[in-house]
């Protein structure tokens, strides 16, 4: 009997990752397109390019999974609004399944990266993961006894928008709050608060790298923290200390096995992560100041392969 394949697509705030697995978990195709800067029809017109294009290298794909970086109702198979793309109250589901003529699945984009954390990297020895993907904002997914959980509507698990300063700055995109862990230490933030200390510390590097002119944002301020800038440092330990807030939130209200962390703003691993992993422990209660903080192991695959996981499950339960 021939592998069951599925398109998973992971759709974020800045790239789209498409790629096509098997039952037996195989990566058999994948390929990164572009969704910011584009309308609304622009972005479901590059969706079903991008789809269509995959269907071409493995035209035996069963079904489609899209993660979606929006609050989702997953029985009505709508996504109902993205913080950081323009999406408000599209059917997506069943738009996709008419123009691809296949059967299209939805879900939050963390929920599906938790997913393949849970089932294939950091957390597969876990019975309940917290899962943040940090990369232009922040999502989040979770794990709870084994099974992803989405709330009442399927909107559930919006873990970037965790307030951890009342006061705090505006959040970004169409978020009405204030102080949401997304505006101190996504990239978008990162970039905020780098171009600030950039401009107080002209001699710098990062103060050099905004002289220049060009692009400044997370990742130069990331590539300014990997070479050892000090003042890039101070940037980055800030938004780890703010992570470490939320993080020992999370830990007091699920007591997960292990909170992952992943996304693109991950290539600063432990810079990152060791000022959260110490403020969780100040803060959270014990045992949960306890609480493992570990690096998601399937990078910036994992919203793609959760997003076809998660197709291969909805096939097996319809079929």
């Amino acid at each position: 009997m021939n592998p069951v394949e599925t398109i998973g697509v992971d759709l974020g705030g800045t790239k789209m990752a498409v790629g096509v697995i098997d039952d037996r978990q195989q990566v058999l195709y994948e390929t990164v397109g572009r969704s910011v800067g584009l309308t609304e029809d622009e972005l479901l017109a590059e969706l079903e390019r991008d789809i269509e294009d995959a269907r071409t290298a493995r035209p035996d794909v069963a079904a489609v999974g899209l993660g979606l970086p929006c609050t989702i109702d997953r029985e009505r198979g709508v996504a109902i609004a993205a913080v950081n793309l323009p999406i408000t109250d599209v059917p997506i589901r069943d738009l996709m399944t008419e123009r691809l003529g296949l059967p299209v699945f939805i879900d939050n984009d963390a929920n599906v990266a938790a997913l393949a954390e849970h089932r294939l990297g950091v957390g597969r020895e876990a019975r309940n993961v917290v899962m943040l993907t940090i990369g232009t904002g922040i999502g989040g997914g979770l794990i709870l006894d084994d099974q992803v959980y989405r709330g009442t509507t399927g909107a559930g698990a919006e873990l970037g928008h965790v307030v951890v300063d009342l006061d705090g700055p505006r959040c970004q995109g169409n978020c009405p709050n204030y102080g949401c862990i997304e505006t101190f230490a996504s990239g978008t933030a990162l970039a905020r608060d780098g171009r600030a200390a950039a401009e107080r510390a002209p001699h710098s590097a990062l103060g050099k790298a905004l002289a220049a002119g060009g692009a400044f944002d997370g990742r130069t301020v990331t590539d300014a923290a990997l070479a050892g800038d000090a003042t890039a440092l101070e940037v980055v330990t800030e938004a780890g200390r703010h992570l470490g807030a939320a993080f020992s939130s999370y830990a007091n209200v699920f007591d997960p096995d292990v909170i992952v962390v992943g996304g693109g703003v991950m290539a600063l691993g432990d810079l990152l992560l060791e000022p959260s992993r110490e403020e969780l422990r100040k803060r959270a209660l014990p045992p949960m100041n306890e609480t493992h903080v570990r690096l998601a192991e399937l990078g910036p695959k994992a919203g793609m392969i959760g997003a076809a996981l998660m197709a291969l499950d909805e096939l097996g339960q319809s079929g």
